[in-house]
C-alpha cells in the first residue's frame, strides 16, 4: 500500500470514530431537555445513557471476531451507519421508552468500531504507536467539540435537532469510508462465531501473563478516565469554588491535551518502548490528580494539563496489547481485552461518586491519584526487575 492510501484510512478511521463518539456526546447537553420533554426523571436519563455505554464496552469482544469473519471494513461501514441511523431515529423518538432502547442501540452499534479500526490500521502501520494515537485522538475531538455543538444547536433549533447531528455527521463519513477504503480480506472467514466464543480459550487469553499485566494497567487508566470524564466539572465547581463556566473551559482545555497529546505519546512509545511512554502517563496522572485536590487554585490550569497528558495512557498502552498478541488473533483478542478493561474502568463512575457523596471530593480524587500511583508502580517494577510482562 502507498503512503497516501494508508494515510488517508487512518484519516478515516479517525473521523469515524469521531463520528461515533460524538453522536453519544451529543445528548449530555440536552438531558435537562429530555427530561422535560418526556416527563421523567434525570435517573432515568442517566439509566438510558448507562445502557448505551455498556452496550458500547460489551459489543468491542463481538465486532473483533466480525471483523476477523467479513473483513475490517465491512464491520466499520457498520458501525457507522448503525450509529446514522440510530442517532437520526433517537432525534425522532415519540416515547421516552423508545428513546431509551434506541440509546442502547446507538451505543451498540458505535462499540463495533474501535476494536476492528484498530486492528486495520496495525495492518497497514509499522510504527502503530503514532497510529492509534492519532486514531484515539478522535475521541478528544468529538469531546470537544460535541458540548459546545449540542447546546448551540438545542437553544436555537431544539433538543431533537443537537442529537440529530450525530447522524449529519456519520452519514458523509459513511460515505467517504465507502468511496476511499478498499475491501479488507478476512482473517478467518471459514471460523463460526460459535467457535471463536467458545469460554475456555478465552479465559487461555486473558490469563496469559502478557496479557493479564497490561489489561490491568488499562483497567487502571479506564477507570481514572471515567471518573474524570464523569465528574471533572462537578469536582472543580464543588471543590474548588469555580464558577460554571470557569469549569467547562479548563474541562474542555482536559480534551484539548488529551487530544493534541495521544499522537505525541503513541510515536514516543514506538520510539522508546510502550513502558516507557506508558510510565509517563502516569506519573503525569500521579502529579496532576495531586495538584487538583492540595494544589492552589492558581495552579489548577498546570493540573488539567498534567491530567490530559495522563489520559493518553491509550496510546502506548493498546499498541502494547498488539506488540502481545498473535498476528491471526488480534482482532478478536484486542476486541476480548477491550471490553474487559472497559466494563471493569466504568467503576469508576460509581466509585468517585459514591466516595464524593460519603468522603467527600479530595478523598475522591484522592483516589485517582493513588490509581495512576499503582499502575506507575507496576509498569516501574516490569521495567526495573525485567518481568518481561
Amino acid at each position: 500500500m502507498n503512503w497516501r492510501y494508508r494515510h488517508t484510512v487512518l484519516a478515516l478511521c479517525t473521523l469515524a470514530f469521531a463520528a461515533t463518539m460524538l453522536a453519544r456526546l451529543v445528548i449530555s447537553p440536552v438531558v435537562p431537555d429530555v427530561t422535560g420533554h418526556y416527563d421523567v426523571s434525570t435517573g432515568a436519563v442517566g439509566l438510558a445513557l448507562s445502557g448505551m455505554w455498556a452496550a458500547y464496552a460489551l459489543t468491542q469482544f463481538p465486532s473483533g471476531i466480525l471483523g476477523d469473519r467479513f473483513g475490517e471494513r465491512r464491520v466499520i461501514l457498520a458501525a457507522v451507519g448503525i450509529t446514522a441511523v440510530a442517532s437520526l431515529s433517537l432525534a425522532l423518538a415519540p416515547t421516552f421508552a423508545v428513546f431509551g432502547i434506541l440509546t442502547v442501540v446507538l451505543g451498540a452499534g458505535a462499540g463495533l468500531h474501535y476494536s476492528v479500526a484498530t486492528s486495520l490500521l496495525t495492518k497497514e502501520f509499522d510504527d502503530i504507536g503514532r497510529a492509534i494515537g492519532l486514531h484515539v485522538s478522535g475521541g478528544p475531538l468529538a469531546g470537544l467539540v460535541a458540548p459546545v455543538v449540542a447546546t448551540a444547536l438545542a437553544v436555537r433549533f431544539g433538543w431533537r435537532t443537537a442529537i440529530g447531528v450525530g447522524a449529519a455527521v456519520a452519514i458523509p463519513v459513511y460515505v467517504a469510508f465507502a468511496w476511499q477504503v478498499e475491501r479488507t480480506p478476512p482473517e478467518r472467514p471459514g471460523e463460526s462465531m460459535r467457535d471463536r466464543m467458545a469460554i475456555r480459550p478465552l479465559i487461555d487469553l486473558l490469563v496469559r501473563p502478557p496479557i493479564a499485566f497490561t489489561t490491568l494497567v488499562a483497567f487502571l487508566g479506564a477507570f481514572a478516565w471515567q471518573a474524570t470524564a464523569s465528574f471533572l466539572p462537578a469536582f472543580l465547581v464543588s471543590f474548588r469554588d469555580l464558577p460554571e463556566t470557569s469549569a467547562g473551559i479548563l474541562f474542555s482545555a482536559y480534551f484539548v491535551v488529551s487530544g493534541l497529546g495521544t499522537p505525541t505519546i503513541g510515536w514516543v512509545s514506538d520510539r522508546v518502548g510502550r513502558d516507557g511512554a506508558a510510565v509517563g502517563t502516569m506519573a503525569a496522572g500521579v502529579v496532576g490528580y495531586t495538584i487538583l485536590v492540595v494544589g492552589p487554585r492558581g495552579s489548577l490550569p498546570l493540573a488539567i494539563a498534567f491530567v490530559g497528558i495522563a489520559m493518553t495512557w491509550g496510546a502506548p498502552v493498546q499498541s502494547r496489547f498488539f506488540d502481545k498478541f498473535e498476528a491471526d488473533e488480534r482482532g478478536a483478542a484486542f476486541g476480548l481485552v477491550r471490553t474487559a478493561y472497559m466494563v471493569l474502568g466504568a467503576t469508576g463512575s460509581v466509585v468517585v461518586g459514591v466516595l464524593s457523596d460519603v468522603a467527600g471530593w479530595a478523598v475522591a480524587y484522592g483516589l485517582l491519584a493513588a490509581v495512576t500511583g499503582l499502575a506507575l508502580v507496576l509498569l516501574l517494577a516490569n521495567l526495573a526487575f525485567g518481568l518481561d510482562l
